[in-house]
């Protein structure tokens, strides 16, 4: 007799225990089905703000350079004094280091008046350039990171943005 109550009691406990397992196992998966839809719904409003957050200029600040455009990443922007209004003179390798810079819907800081900026399309590449006061930006390929104003004043053509640019005539 105790041969089968010990067996029956082994049989039970594998019931139990596969009964147990089989609840954590769908406890599991609507968790992870809860998880998955939050997830969905955070990166959809994740990607509205992206959306807008693209779209917006930045008035930042350095000590050598003062107050300077930026993209909504924080990169600077540039105009190149060579540049003609509406009209780019930097092509060919000058792009490779001076790649443009084009937002569509553009939010300006306060201080900055929307109506100074406008798009071209570029002659030599038929890309989208947005401009300041006519004139193109651009970025700096050696502006490594958000803040870095590594391309003001280089060979004395190349100049930040901000409300007091004055551009050549």
């Amino acid at each position: 007799m105790k041969k089968w109550s010990w067996l029956f009691i082994f049989l039970l406990a594998g019931v139990l225990l596969v009964g147990c397992s089989a609840k954590e196992g769908a406890k599991d998966k609507d968790t992870s089905n809860q998880a998955k839809e939050t997830a969905v719904v955070v990166n959809k409003d994740a990607e509205k703000a992206a959306d807008k957050s693209d779209t917006a200029l930045q008035l930042k600040e350095n000590e050598k350079v003062g107050n300077y455009l930026a993209d909504a990443k924080g990169m600077t922007l540039y105009y190149f004094a060579k540049d003609k209004p509406n009209t780019s003179n930097c092509s060919g390798e000058c792009l490779q280091n001076w790649p443009v810079f084009f937002s569509e819907n553009l939010e300006v800081p306060e201080g900055i008046n929307k109506e100074d900026f406008s798009t071209i399309t570029r002659a030599d590449t038929g890309v989208k350039q947005t401009t300041y006061k006519g004139f193109p930006l651009y970025y700096f390929v050696n502006d490594k990171a958000a803040g870095d104003v590594n391309g003001q004043g280089v060979k004395d053509v190349w100049f930040i943005v901000n409300s007091e640019t004055t551009f050549p005539q």
